[in-house]
């Protein structure tokens, strides 16, 4: 009986300790200009809206043209009125592929990032 408790009791620890992980990081949920589109105008705004809270200070978010140019206009934030939204604002792009590289940072300090593109024709 001892046994069947401990074993119990190692379970529930180790569910716990997997939640805790696993909460420890941030993951795009979606984007707009979305993953590999292809659009017919060019956005005014690129953004990702993450499975949980960023830490503002240090979340990035940059436009790259096909030649690794910054094309947006440096001023990527994290939305005040939602905690889960990273975005930057773009001046009229031209047809070509651009690549969003992103950097997200929990509120516990955790960092993910990524990188995306999308074609405007």
């Amino acid at each position: 009986m001892r046994a069947m408790r401990i074993i119990t009791l190692c379970g529930f620890i180790f569910v716990g300790a997997w939640q805790e992980v696993a909460s420890c990081h941030v993951f795009p949920e979606h984007a707009e200009p979305e993953v590999g589109a292809i659009v017919t105008s060019s956005p005014t705004l690129v953004r990702i809206w993450f499975d949980g809270a960023l830490e503002p200070a240090f979340s990035t978010l940059r436009v790259e043209n096909e030649s690794g140019k910054q094309v947006d206009n440096r001023d990527a934030h994290v939305d005040p009125y939602d905690a889960r939204l990273l975005e930057v604002s773009t001046p009229q792009l031209s047809s070509g592929t651009y690549r969003v590289i992103w950097s997200a940072v929990a509120r516990d300090g955790h960092r993910t990032e990524g990188d995306y593109t999308f074609t405007i024709k």
